[in-house]
Order: C-alpha cells, then sequence, then structure tokens
C-alpha cells in the first residue's frame, strides 16, 4: 500500500476483488462454441514460455526472498506501480547489473494474475490477445518462496518468524513497511541471487529432514523433470534417489494454482500429512527459479479450439488409446451422455476445463488438506503432552501466526480446524466428571487458542460477515459445558475486555453472581471492538499525527503536553489491537499504536505520583493501603506487556541474511538489537524503540498488582514474569538503556501504591522479589546504591506476617490467615518464598566484603524471611561464597553466615524439622571456619540455641574432636578453655536432660575427675525418677568399659528394677544386658550375686532366660574379676544353697506357669514346640534333689488337667512316660 495513506487504506474494507469471496466450484464451464468463441486469439500455441507482445528478451524475474528487496517493494506492489523497485527487472541479473524497467504488460498481467479469477477476465474482455493470455497464465504461479516455505514446513524462516525486523537496519520506515498480501509480492522484485539463502548449507542439520529442505536438495540434485505448465495447471515429475533400503523412485507431482496461489496438489508419493511434501516444492521451486526452462502452454480448451473436427476426433482417439485402461468406461459414458439430447451434460453451455483457472465464484486460498490437520491435532491432544506433542501443537499456533502474518485467509480456517479438535478432547469431559484441573501443558494450549481467536477477530480487514460467523461459532464453543474457564476452575473478576482504562480499586460484591468466562470470552468481546475510530485511524496512519501546538495547553483526552497522540482505552485491550496488527502484517501500524500507549502509561504514571504525594503521609503513617490493581499486566491471558516488548524489539532486530532459513530447535543464539530512532513528531531524539521496550517491561513488571485467585493463574503470573525477564536479559545494557532504567526504577521506588516497589504495598500485593533480582544485577554495575536500595525494599512479603494491618481491613478479599505466618490462598507461596531467598542471596554475593553492605542485607533477611529452610540456604550459599577453595575466606561474610545460621537454630529449637542435625553440624562447621571466639560463644549459649542431646552428642563432641584441634592449631590455654566450656555445658545438659545426655556428659567430662564424679552422681540422682532401664544398661556397660566395674553393677541393679519380663518374652531386646549384669556381679563375687538375684527373681518372669542365668552361673565360680582386698574360694555354687536355690525355684515356677498358659491356647502344629520345651523343663527340675519327682508330678497334673488335649497328651506319654 502506498505510504501516504496506508491507514486509512488498513480501515478502509477491502477491494472485493482481493478479498475471499464465497466458495468457489473446482472448474467452470467454457463459453458455448470453447474459449475463444466470442474472441478468437490469433496464432497457434507456441512452443514455450516466451515474452509476449511487448515484453523484452527474457521474462521478468519472479520475487526474491532478500528481504531487503522484499521490504523494499513491498508498497510499490501493494500501490501497483510498474517501476522496478528492487534489483534487477525484465532482463537484470543482480545487484550490479543494469537495472532496466518494467514492460507495462508485465505489470498489468502481474496485477491482474494476482487479484483476478481468469474467468472474470474473460468476462469483462471480449477479446483478449493471446500474449497477454500467456503472461497473466505465467504470471499467476506463486512467485515468493516464503509461501511454498509456510506450507511445508512447522519451522518458519527467522525472517517471517519475526516480520518487523526484517529491515531494522534501515530504520522504522523500511522494517515497518508491511508484507504484500499474499498473492500480491512487489512486481519489481528482482530474481533470487544464484545462491539462494534457503538453499544455504550452513542451515543447521535439525532442519535437513524437513519438506521444504528434502525439496531444495531434490531441486539442486537435478531431480525434478518433464516439467509442463498448461494454463494454471503445472505438472513433472520428481525422482528420489536410492537409499539403501529403498530403491529410485519417480513420482508424478501435479499442481493447480490461481491468484499466486496453490489450490490443489496431488503427488504420486501418497503423503499424508498437513504440509506439502518435498515432491511439490521440488516442482514448486522450479517453476518459481527457473520460469524460463517451463514449457508454458495455454489453458487445454484453447488449444482445442484451434482443432477442426478431425482434429478433435484423432485428438480424442489417441488419448483413449494411450489411457484405454483407465478412461475408457468414462469415456463411454461421456460419450452416451452426449448423444443425449437431454442428458444433463447438454444443459450447460461449454465444459469444464481443469486448466482454465478458477472461477469467479471460486474460494482463492491455498491448499490446505483439512482432513489431516484435523488427524494431526487430534493425534497430538491424545497423546497428552508426551513424546512432544505439546511443542507441534504449539508448531501449529505458530503456523497460524505466520498465516496471519502473511494475509492469508487458511490462517483463520486452520484456527478454527484446530480449536473443533481441542473441543472435542475426550478429557475435557472427564476432568469435568472428576472435578479435576485440566493439565498445566494442556492449559497453556488452551490460553494460546483464546488468544489467537482475540488476533483473529481484531484483523483490521476482516469483513462484518466473517466476524459473525465467528462470533456465532466462539458463543457455541464457549456454551458447551466443557469449555474451560479464563482461569482454571476459579470465577473471574477481571473486568471487561472493552472496559475503560480506569482502573477502580474496589471490587464488585456481588463476586458469585459474576458471568461464567471461558477461555473464548475476550474473542467474544473482540468483535464488538472495530477500528473506525477517527483518532485510532490517525495513529496507525502516520508518525507524524501531532496534535496542533496552540491546542497544547492544559489536560486532553487524546494528547499529552508534547502533542504526542494518546489512547485512553483498557491497556490489555489497547495491547490487543498492538498484537492483531503485529499479528496480520501492520508491524509499522503496531509500533505506533504500542507508541501512543506508552505515552499513555507514562502519563498515568505521572498522574499516580502526583496522587500519591497528596496521600503519602497518611498511607506512611497507616503503613498500608487497600489501593491495588485487580487486574495485573503481568499473567494477564493477553500479555499486553509480552505484546508491546516483542513489537519495540522486532524493529530493534538485526536479522540474518538468509531469511529463509529454517530455524534450529537447538540453536539459542540470542538475539541481537541496534537502536532505532522513534519516527514521532516530537523533537526528543533520543528515544528509541528499544529504549521503549525496556521503559514498558519495566513499568509493566513494576506495576502493583493483587495476587489473582487459583492455582493456574498464580502459577501464570510467574511464568509470565521469567518469561518477559529472559527477553530483557537479551537486551545489552549500553548507556541509553541503563539511563532509561536508573530513570524508570526511581520512579518505580516513589510510585507509592501503584508501584509494586513503593514505600507502601497492598498486604496481598504481587511480591517483586524476581523482577528486583533482575534489576539488582542490572543497575549494581552502573548505579550501586539505587540497586541496594531496590532490592532491599523489594525483600518485603507483606502476606506472611502474622497480622493485618488495621488499614487492609476494608479489603473484601481479606482473610484472616488461619495458620500464622502462611496464606491459604497463595498456592505458589513456596516458589514466591524460594525467591525472596534468591534475592537475597545475590545481594551477599555481591556484597562480599562490604560489611555495611552486608549488615543492611542481614537486617533485611531476618525482618522479611520467615522460612528456616530458606534462611539455612542462605546461610550455606554465603558459606561457601565466603570460603572459596582458592583464596582465603572472607571474614566479613563468614560472620554474616554464622549470625544466619544461629537464626536458623533459634527459630527451629522448638519445632520439628527433618534436617536439624544437618543444621547443627553445619553451624559447629561454620563456627570453627570463624574461629575459636565463635566455638566458645555457641558452647556458652546453647540453651538458646541447642536441645541438651544436640548441644552433647552434636556440638561439645565436635568442638573436642582431634579434627577440630588441629584445624583451629589451638594452643594450650585455647584448648583448656573449650574443654572447659564442654564440660560445663555437658554437665548443664546432663541436669536438664540427664536420660538422653548424660551419657554423652561422662564421655565429655572424662579427663576432668571432678567434673565426671559430677556427672556421676547426676547419673545416680536421676537413676530412680526418670531413666530407663535402656539407658542404666548403656551407662553402666560405659563405666564397666571404663573401669569402673563396682559402679557399673551398682547402674545394672538400677536398671533391674525397672524391668520387667514376662513369661513370652523370650526375645525380648532386653535379655542381653540382663545376662551380662548377672555375669557382671558373678564376677564380682558372691555377695554382689547375692544382691542381684532377687531383683532378676522380681523382674524377670521368662522360664528360658531365668534357666539360662542359671545355667552360666553353675559353670563358674564367683569372683573371678579379682576386686582388690577381696578373697574368693574359687569353688562352684550350688543349686541347693542361697542365692542360687531363690533363682532356681523361680526357674521351675516359671516353667510351670508358662507351661499352662501355652496350653490354654495351643494348636496341633504347635505340639511338637510344647515337647521340646518340657524337655528343657525337665533339666532345670532336674537341678534340685527332689527334682525327678517333682516333673513326674508336674507330668502327671498336666495328663489329668488336659486329658481331653489326646493327641497332645499321647506325645507327653511317648516323651516322659
Amino acid at each position: 500500500m502506498a505510504e501516504g495513506g496506508e491507514g486509512e487504506e488498513l480501515l478502509r474494507p477491502p477491494l472485493p476483488a482481493g478479498a475471499p469471496g464465497p466458495k468457489r466450484l473446482c472448474s467452470r464451464a467454457c463459453p458455448a462454441g470453447g474459449t475463444g468463441a466470442a474472441h478468437p486469439r490469433p496464432g497457434a500455441a507456441g512452443a514455450g514460455a516466451g515474452p509476449g507482445a511487448g515484453a523484452s528478451g527474457a521474462p521478468p524475474a519472479l520475487a526474491g526472498c532478500c528481504p531487503a528487496a522484499a521490504a523494499g517493494t513491498a508498497a510499490a506492489g501493494a500501490a501497483g506501480t510498474a517501476a522496478a523497485a528492487g534489483p534487477g527487472g525484465a532482463g537484470g541479473g543482480g545487484a550490479g547489473s543494469l537495472l532496466q524497467p518494467e514492460s507495462l504488460l508485465d505489470a498489468a498481467a502481474k496485477r491482474v494474475a494476482g487479484s483476478w479469477a481468469f474467468e472474470r477476465v474473460e468476462g469483462r474482455f471480449q477479446r483478449i490477445p493471446e500474449p497477454v493470455q500467456r503472461r497473466i497464465v505465467y504470471w499467476s504461479f506463486p512467485r515468493s518462496e516464503r509461501q511454498i516455505c509456510m506450507y511445508s514446513s512447522f519451522q518458519p524462516g527467522r525472517a517471517a518468524a519475526a516480520s518487523p525486523a526484517s529491515a531494522a537496519a534501515g530504520g522504522p520506515s523500511a522494517a515497518a513497511a508491511p508484507p504484500a498480501p499474499a498473492g500480491e509480492e512487489s512486481p519489481a522484485a528482482g530474481p533470487p541471487p544464484p545462491a539462494v539463502p534457503a538453499a544455504a548449507p550452513a542451515t543447521a542439520p535439525q532442519g535437513e529432514g524437513l519438506p521444504f529442505r528434502r525439496g531444495i536438495r531434490l531441486l539442486e540434485t537435478g531431480a525434478v523433470d518433464n516439467v509442463l505448465q498448461v494454463g494454471f495447471h503445472l505438472s513433472g515429475t520428481v525422482t528420489e534417489p536410492a537409499t539403501a533400503t529403498e530403491p529410485e523412485m519417480t513420482y508424478k507431482v501435479a499442481i493447480s494454482f490461481d491468484r499466486c496461489k496453490i489450490t490443489s496438489v496431488t503427488c504420486g508419493c501418497g503423503n499424508k500429512d498437513i504440509f506439502y511434501c518435498a515432491h511439490v516444492v521440488a516442482l514448486s521451486l522450479y517453476r518459481i527459479r527457473k520460469p524460463d526452462q517451463v514449457k508454458l502452454r495455454l489453458p487445454i480448451s484453447e488449444t482445442l479450439f484451434q482443432m477442426n473436427r478431425d482434429q478433435l476426433q484423432k485428438f480424442v482417439q489417441y488419448l483413449i488409446t494411450a489411457h484405454h485402461t483407465e478412461v475408457l468406461p468414462t469415456a463411454q459414458k461421456l460419450a452416451d451422455e452426449i448423444l443425449s439430447s437431454n442428458s444433463e451434460i447438454n444443459q450447460v453451455h461449454g465444459a469444464p476445463d481443469p486448466t482454465a483457472g478458477a472461477s469467479i465464484d471460486d474460494e482463492n486460498c491455498w491448499h490446505l488438506d483439512e482432513e489431516q490437520v484435523r488427524e494431526q491435532v487430534k493425534l497430538f491432544l491424545s497423546q497428552g503432552g508426551y513424546y512432544g506433542s505439546g511443542k507441534q501443537l504449539n508448531s501449529m499456533f505458530a503456523k497460524v501466526r505466520e498465516m496471519l502474518r502473511m494475509r492469508d485467509s487458511n490462517g483463520a480456517r486452520m484456527l478454527t480446524l484446530i480449536t473443533e479438535q481441542f473441543m472435542a478432547d475426550p478429557r475435557l469431559s472427564l476432568w469435568r466428571q472428576q472435578g479435576t484441573g485440566i493439565t498445566e501443558k494442556c492449559r497453556q494450549l488452551w490460553d494460546e487458542l483464546g488468544a489467537l481467536w482475540v488476533c483473529v477477530v481484531l484483523n483490521p480487514h476482516c469483513k462484518l460477515e466473517e466476524k459473525s460467523c465467528w462470533l456465532r461459532q466462539l458463543r457455541k464453543w464457549g456454551e458447551m459445558d466443557v469449555c474451560p474457564l479464563e482461569d482454571g476452575n476459579y470465577g473471574n473478576e477481571l473486568p471487561n475486555i472493552t472496559n475503560a482504562l480506569t482502573q477502580s480499586s474496589g471490587h464488585s460484591q456481588d463476586s458469585l453472581a459474576r458471568p461464567r468466562r471461558t477461555v473464548f470470552t475476550r474473542a467474544i468481546e473482540g468483535c464488538d471492538l472495530h477500528w473506525q475510530d477517527s483518532h485510532l485511524q490517525r495513529i496507525i496512519s502516520s508518525d507524524f499525527y501531532v496534535s496542533p501546538s496552540y491546542q497544547r495547553e492544559g489536560e486532553s483526552l487524546l494528547f499529552n503536553s508534547q502533542g504526542q497522540p494518546l489512547w485512553l482505552e483498557h491497556v490489555p485491550t489497547a495491547c490487543a489491537r498492538v498484537d492483531a496488527l503485529r499479528s496480520h502484517g501492520y508491524p509499522r501500524e503496531a509500533l505506533r499504536l504500542t507508541v501512543a500507549i506508552i505515552n499513555t502509561l507514562r502519563l498515568q504514571q505521572q498522574r499516580q505520583l502526583e496522587i500519591y504525594k497528596h496521600q503519602k503521609k497518611d498511607l506512611l503513617q497507616r503503613g498500608a493501603t487497600t489501593i491495588t490493581n485487580l487486574e495485573g499486566w503481568v499473567g494477564h491471558p493477553l500479555n499486553p506487556i509480552g505484546c508491546l516488548f516483542l513489537t519495540l524489539t522486532e524493529a530493534c532486530r538485526l536479522e540474518e541474511e538468509n531469511c529463509l532459513e529454517i530455524s534450529d530447535a537447538g540453536d539459542s543464539k540470542p538475539p541481537v538489537y541496534q537502536h532505532v530512532p522513534v519516527a514521532t513528531g516530537s523533537q526528543d531524539s533520543s528515544e528509541s524503540y528499544l529504549s521503549l521496550a525496556l521503559e514498558v517491561a519495566l513499568m509493566g513488571m513494576g506495576q502493583q498488582r493483587v495476587m489473582p485467585e487459583g492455582l493456574y493463574a498464580q502459577d501464570k503470573v510467574c511464568r509470565n514474569e521469567e518469561q518477559i525477564i529472559a527477553r530483557l536479559q537479551d537486551l545489552e545494557l549500553d548507556p541509553v538503556l541503563v539511563q532509561t532504567l536508573r530513570k524508570q526504577c526511581i520512579l518505580l521506588l516513589e510510585g507509592g501504591p501503584f508501584s509494586g516497589l513503593g514505600e507502601v504495598i497492598h498486604r496481598e500485593s504481587v511480591p517483586m522479589h524476581t523482577f528486583a533480582k533482575y534489576l539488582f544485577s542490572a543497575l549494581l554495575p552502573h548505579d550501586a546504591d539505587l540497586a541496594y536500595k531496590l532490592a532491599l525494599r523489594a525483600m518485603r512479603l507483606p502476606v506472611l506476617e502474622t497480622t493485618a494491618p488495621s488499614g487492609d481491613v476494608t479489603h473484601p478479599h481479606h482473610l484472616v490467615s488461619v495458620v500464622p505466618s502462611r496464606y491459604p490462598r497463595w498456592f505458589t507461596l513456596g516458589h514466591l518464598e524460594s525467591q525472596q531467598c534468591e534475592l537475597a542471596s545475590t545481594m551477599l554475593t555481591a556484597a562480599k566484603g562490604d560489611m555495611l553492605r552486608l549488615r543492611t542485607v542481614l537486617e533485611a533477611i531476618q525482618k522479611n524471611i520467615h522460612s528456616s529452610s530458606l534462611i539455612f540456604k542462605l546461610a550455606q550459599d554465603a558459606f561457601k561464597i565466603a570460603t572459596p577453595a582458592d583464596s582465603n575466606s572472607d571474614t566479613t561474610l563468614l560472620n554474616v553466615a554464622l549470625e544466619l545460621g544461629l537464626q536458623v537454630m533459634r527459630m527451629t529449637l522448638s519445632t520439628l524439622n527433618w534436617r536439624r542435625r544437618e543444621m547443627v553440624r553445619w553451624l559447629v562447621t561454620c563456627a570453627t571456619e570463624v574461629g575459636v571466639r565463635a566455638l566458645v560463644s555457641i558452647l556458652q549459649s546453647w540453651y538458646s540455641l541447642f536441645t541438651p542431646t544436640e548441644a552433647t552428642s552434636i556440638v561439645a563432641a565436635t568442638v573436642m574432636s582431634h579434627n577440630t584441634i588441629l584445624r583451629l592449631s589451638l594452643d594450650y590455654p585455647q584448648r583448656e578453655e573449650l574443654a572447659s566450656c564442654a564440660r560445663t555445658l555437658a554437665l548443664q545438659c546432663a541436669m536438664k536432660d540427664p536420660q538422653n545426655c548424660a551419657l554423652s556428659a561422662l564421655t565429655l567430662c572424662e579427663k576432668d575427675h571432678i567434673a565426671f564424679e559430677t556427672a556421676y552422681q547426676i547419673v545416680i540422682d536421676a537413676a530412680s525418677t526418670g531413666m530407663t532401664y535402656t539407658q542404666l544398661f548403656t551407662i553402666a556397660r560405659y563405666m564397666e568399659h571404663r573401669g569402673y566395674p563396682l559402679r557399673a553393677f551398682k547402674l545394672a541393679s538400677l536398671a533391674m528394677t525397672h524391668l520387667n519380663l514376662a513369661y513370652n518374652q523370650d526375645t525380648h531386646p532386653a535379655i542381653n544386658d540382663v545376662l551380662w549384669a548377672c555375669a557382671l556381679s558373678h564376677s564380682l563375687g558372691k555377695n554382689e550375686l547375692a544382691a542381684i538375684i532377687p531383683l532378676v527373681v522380681k523382674s524377670v518372669h521368662c522360664a528360658t532366660v531365668l534357666s539360662d542365668i542359671l545355667r552360666r552361673c553353675t559353670m563358674t565360680a564367683p569372683g573371678l574379676a579379682g576386686i582388690p582386698g577381696r578373697r574368693n574360694s574359687g569353688k562352684l555354687m550350688s543349686t541347693d544353697k542361697a542365692p542360687l536355690r531363690q533363682l532356681l525355684d523361680a526357674t521351675i515356677s516359671a516353667y510351670i506357669n508358662t507351661t499352662h498358659s501355652r496350653l490354654t491356647h495351643i494348636s496341633p502344629r504347635h505340639y511338637g514346640e510344647f515337647i521340646e520345651f518340657l524337655s528343657k523343663a525337665r533339666e532345670t527340675f532336674l537341678l534340685a534333689q527332689d527334682g525327678h519327682i517333682q516333673f513326674a508330678q508336674f507330668i502327671d497334673n498336666l495328663k489329668q488337667i488336659y486329658k481331653g488335649k489326646k493327641k497332645l497328651m499321647l506325645l507327653v506319654r511317648e516323651r516322659f512316660g
């Protein structure tokens, strides 16, 4: 379109010829008597595609694929100019050749070939000279390789993916020139250079398997042959070379085309895919690159018209003979119908000609296999996001955007097909029945689907009937029960898309009655928007639309004080307009509207600052605000900030020359940007689109907004924020961008309740930690004070404060937190806290060596971070940074790590934490690294940091270890000081918790007699009250090991008083301790054994254990320990005398009781085991003098009492008589 009036052209209804019409038939009838009946054509059909009358020696070259050429000639093509606008012409070969003007015939033929159906041409003119027909037919084939690429590959060329940037180096006027609509390629574009960029061998290998790349390979290897163009039909053969597993194959390819669009394809390979196969690509590129080598004939009806009757009969008979097996039945049927005067075929004038192009009624659009689109989407959805299906569906969405950008009507058509399959996904009903949410991957796909429909309905060239059709379809989908909601399973309070810019802080109180909002609701609302506003038309039509200078005094809704236009509309809606312009191939218009939106946001920011100045004193006194934006721009379904940022940066992106190079999936090369001055009527020439991109991203990210409801909406806020920051990190901050960054950061800090970084924010405001981390890192090299001020301000997380400030209660979302320091509605709280921790860690790292800054950061951490595990992570990070492996430790940061560790100890002292032991051990390590004074300090203040068990078993033990002494290189006084502190700690812990600390205390006090005696006395005092037999046995064994057998005996005796072993506890863990205690007593002498046996008899009722003790006591003489000052007889002890007599009686009694207990519930499978038990009992009975008599009486009693158990008693008689 022409430069001067492109805005008006954009908003006016499109010309009927260029817009898609109703569905057209595939063939048309020629006028009666043949095509040439009304206007005979002179001459016979030519032999090739030579120049027509008035053309120069060779046909003009087709449109090249160089981005500069495409951008430079698009406007000329849209305006219909006949002069050459780029390299090459009718005979031009390259940039260095002489430019020749294009012939008027070719200029007119190009225009007609791209806009009019051939039937319209025939109906418009009575006589069309044959050379004119040839040139129209010649120029009717597509001229752009980019469009062939678009229909043969998921992956778009880089330039196609970022259309506004294709000519950024040439300034905004070049960058913003919209691509010509499909079928209206620039008439004067030069020929492609010999090395076509698309065929460059440098392309990444990942693209080699794509049909477009394979088609190029086939073309370059000479696989295309027998190419013939008959009218609007192209045919040829493509030979696939032989491989290791496949022989050489030759495929017949046929392509029909109309108005520079391929309308149908057929290939013998039987390809079943959304896109054209490599053979169709090869034939198409052959026609584009080598048009002079293609035999060209007029439509077959024209040739037939020139034949007489004999020639026609010969033609038909030869045709039938050549293909009699295929066409003979059809030929006979047609002959019968023609010979019948009443047949339907005779009621129609003329006959169809598949080579004569489309009729006026045929829809002019590129061939798209709708069935394959449905099948592919259905397949990808059935895979549920696995096997790369999510990536494939996103590629299909990207293909829709590419089609929209090329203004191809198949974009909306393909999106409709995709949506139908999405709505038919059986998982939707299942999720709804089960009440479960849609999976995250699927949810993101639905979001993109909804955003694409908003783009489609906002097409500036959309016809009213098209929009009405889409609206009906969208409403139909939206009314279905299974249609996903806009924000997951939750309701929505976001303003309608058509609402004004003003955003009130008050909620609608009847939120329960709010309407149901689906993923299509915004698109449905978008159907109410139009482009007829005169102010909007002027904004997007001209870079120099400003208010008259005499009108710039005072306030205006249309212009700011500098006279620049404003666009006062709901911000996401205005950004949706920008996205629609950008998506439909109007990058320049999108840039203009973007600049107007940013000027509006600037004015809004300025007015908010003025409002805050009047409220500042009151807000600071309350420390809270109810002002917030209910609709955040980050995480919004329409992604307004991301849209503006991409629009601006694409205008500044430096693209590679190879515009059709297939992007490599593994290519992570960051984009390169340059400053492109903003084309406005203002005097400020320092602004560039790149600095505006940074500014609007900072504005949007810094917006103070309330956390949305629902897991998905909150997760989307986080993901969108990370996406924008990732794009910001691609910008190389030069002085211009640093100035923009500093200015915007200062405004955010001063922005009060309207900024997420202001002094006072809403309690439920979305935290700024991730954003602030980026700002801190970006600002630090340029303005450290501002960087720290901003990051420290962002550290807060008010939602975790235990009590809500008084100023917050008027907010209808306010809820009293049931669990202190946790807000149940925030599903992403864990992620937010981790981001807060990351920000703190970044500041700690940067402040290394600066004690003042470290102290400030430490205070912020202690004030704002409420999670002990996160503070512990910070402490570990600080310790790691402070102790590099290749250099000396940093004392300042070490002290910060220690202080954070101490805070963690205090926070987790009285709470359960599975990492507590790890935390304690780490703190001792950190204190050791700091030095001996730190160790002394934690030993002296152990009661506020550790439990008694931790203090003795971990802290004191580690401090007193040999490794610690060596690590610190301590002298004797320092070692003694540490040892003294450790012993004091041990005794204090033993007093406080003797059950768990007594043994550790004894171990720590071994080298100090007084301390050891004190610890032992603590154990004795506690033995009768709180200690268990296990603890006492453990300490008793320790005493024996240290050479205190009498003390060990005393402790073992105390332990026995706490023990009780029942008759059936023959596997009790304390049995070994009992046996050890009896062995110790026996070794000490008869007196100690006599003292322990009554305790054993009282505590142990298990017969087998008692018999084991009895057996051991009778095997050796007592007193073998050899206690000094004692004399032992060395004689074995008798079971008939004390103390063993008491033990023997107790053992016999235990056997009798156990026998009766076991017989009460015995089963036949245990009879054998019971007989063995009686055999052991007999051994014990026989130790007594009258034992055999007692055992016989015992057996008789069993027979009498349990005579009912006949089988068992039979076994007893067999064994015992």
